[in-house]
Order: C-alpha cells, then sequence, then structure tokens
C-alpha cells in the first residue's frame, strides 16, 4: 500500500577496488577492468539473476536519461557514458553503478518508509560482492570513498517525500534546521543542485564518517516520522480552518489533469502535487500507486522512448496530457 507522505525509500554504498585509482571516467583501461571485474564478481557470487549489463555507451540519450528519471541510476552517471555502466536488476529495485564518482555505488529502492529493507538488499549484495574481490578499507576510516564525506560506512539512506501543506505555508526553513540539526541534509527530488519540483524532497544522511549503518538508518527513518507527522498535522488544520481554499486548489488540480490537451513538465510536478495531496486526503477517486507511477511515466525522457521519438516542444506536452488522462481514467 502507497504511503501518503513518503513515496519511496533508497540506500546507497559506495565502494572501490584497492589497486584501481579513484575517478576512472577518463582512464578508459581502468574503467573497463572496474566493469569487467565487477560483473565477473556477480557472476561467481550467484547472485546473478535478473540483473542485465547495460553499458551506457551503447545506449541512446533518451534510453539513459530515463534511466535516471526512474532513478535506476543517478544522473551523475550520466556526465562520463563512454565509461559509465551499470548491472541492473529492476523487478527488484537493485542497481550496481560502475564509474560514477566512486568505482561501484549498490543501490536499492524500495516503496515507502522502508529503508531497512532497502538497506539489507544493499547489505546482501555488498556481502555477495564481497566474498569475490577486496574493497579498498582501513581499519580507523572505514571505506575510502572519492568524496571524503562518503568515507566510513560509505551508505547514503534517503527518503523520497511528499511535504505540499510544508512548503505551501512556508514551513520548509523550519525544515531545513531540524534535518541539519541530527546531521541530515534535504534536497530537491533529484538531489543535489536539484530543484523540489512537485512539492517533492530527498531527507537523506550528509556524512557517514563515524556512525554505524544502523545509526544512520534510524536516524532518517526518525526525521521522515517526524515530518511526516508535521505535514499531517499541517493537512488536517487546513481542514478544519481552511477548507474551501484547498479544496478549491485539489479540485482545480484534478481538473486540470483529467483534461487538458497540452500539459508542460514543470506545469505537470505542480497540478501532479495537488493531485496527490487530494488523493492522499480522500478527496479524489485515484489510487496514490498511479499518481507514482505516473511521477516516472510522463516525464521527457520516458515519454520520448514510448513515442520512439526525440521529439520535444508542444508535441511531446500534447503527449503527456495523452498520457495523464489515459492513466487517470485507468
Amino acid at each position: 500500500m502507497s504511503n501518503p507522505i513518503v513515496l519511496s525509500s533508497r540506500v546507497r554504498l559506495a565502494r572501490n577496488y584497492q589497486d584501481i585509482p579513484f575517478d576512472v571516467a577518463h582512464k578508459p583501461d581502468a574503467a573497463a577492468m572496474c566493469i569487467a571485474r565487477t560483473s565477473n564478481a556477480l557472476r561467481l557470487s550467484g547472485q546473478d539473476s535478473g540483473f542485465e549489463l547495460l553499458r551506457l555507451i551503447d545506449m541512446d540519450d533518451v534510453q539513459r536519461r530515463a534511466l535516471a528519471e526512474c532513478r535506476l541510476i543517478s544522473k551523475d552517471l550520466l556526465r562520463d557514458p563512454a565509461t559509465a555502466a551499470v548491472l541492473l536488476n529492476e523487478a527488484e529495485g537493485l542497481s550496481i553503478m560502475m564509474n560514477e564518482e566512486d568505482h561501484l555505488r549498490i543501490q536499492a529502492i524500495r516503496s515507502g518508509m522502508a529503508l531497512q529493507e532497502a538497506a539489507e538488499a544493499c547489505f546482501r549484495m555488498d556481502d555477495a560482492l564481497s566474498r569475490q574481490v577486496s574493497f579498498a578499507y582501513d581499519e580507523q576510516l572505514g571505506y575510502l570513498t572519492a568524496c571524503p564525506t562518503n568515507t566510513g560506512t560509505g551508505m547514503r539512506a534517503s527518503l523520497l517525500i511528499h511535504l505540499p501543506m510544508l512548503t505551501i505555508l512556508k514551513q520548509m526553513g523550519n525544515v531545513g534546521q531540524i534535518v541539519a540539526k541530527v546531521g541530515l541534509t534535504i534536497r530537491g527530488v533529484y538531489g543535489e543542485g536539484s530543484e523540489a519540483l512537485g512539492n517533492l524532497y530527498l531527507v537523506s544522511n550528509q556524512v557517514t564518517l563515524g556512525r554505524t549503518e544502523q545509526e544512520l538508518i534510524s536516524a532518517v527513518t526518525a526525521v521522515g516520522h517526524q515530518l511526516t507527522d508535521m505535514e499531517l498535522a499541517l493537512r488536517e488544520k487546513s481542514l478544519q480552518n481552511g477548507r474551501n481554499a484547498l479544496e478549491d486548489s485539489i479540485y482545480r488540480a484534478w481538473g486540470i489533469m483529467q483534461y487538458a490537451r497540452c500539459m508542460g513538465q514543470n506545469e505537470f510536478f505542480k497540478h501532479w502535487s495537488g493531485v496527490r495531496l487530494g488523493a492522499a486526503m480522500g478527496m479524489l477517486p485515484v489510487k496514490l500507486a498511479t499518481l507514482d507511477a505516473m511521477l516516472e511515466q510522463v516525464q521527457e525522457a520516458n515519454l520520448q522512448a514510448l513515442m520512439e521519438s526525440t521529439v520535444t516542444g508542444r508535441a511531446l506536452d500534447e503527449k503527456r496530457a495523452e498520457c495523464i488522462r489515459a492513466m487517470l481514467k485507468d
């Protein structure tokens, strides 16, 4: 069942080989060695069922960006497609990105508030690979990484969270302070430097050194629950003190989403947020799971992949509106 506030939980583990230099993006031989070693280690571990090796150089730009829109790979992996690759098990929400900032980024995504489950999936994969290869590790510092902020556990735990009322009522400054006090950070939907499109935010740990994996998971989960309580309280308060205004904004968004014949991506995020809020509050006859799936399917690259065309502009916006109408009707 979909969560009314938290869309998904994601855990990433940064790992590097001890005998390959960091930053292999511009070292084709070292990058190829990293891909071959990881692929072989996964095969020898016996955990390779369901995984597919995708070399970004063999994919077109639309295919690569579509994977990033679905958060199956990071946008940073797109920077150097000539040397980047991913071992992807889409059905299990598992991926092993190779030659991004670190040699490996082991990632698991789960629906709703499920950080522990996502972490355990990453740990199992990490353990399986570690039995076949050696990662750079220091007894005092922990896992060694390209960026010092990832040194230690090498783990980044994050929640994708929908906070429309906190945003509308200008409470995100307070949220930032709450998050920072416990060593976490809050960013836009695609991480560092991205916008909070659709009132969506990523809450994650900022550093990994000096804290155990379980401490990090507990900290992010606790803040997720705290922000959920704050958002739900504001929703309830709005029903009591400003119901007409709340319903008006929700039903306007609902009407536009149902009937629009052309919709840009930024406009989509705006109306999507209002409709998801209405669905979560029981005002609209649409499932949260449908809206959460829509979030990926009507973004630019995924639409272009569906159309098998790199069309942009109005034609793309018309296709987006068509897909939205179809998904809401179903």
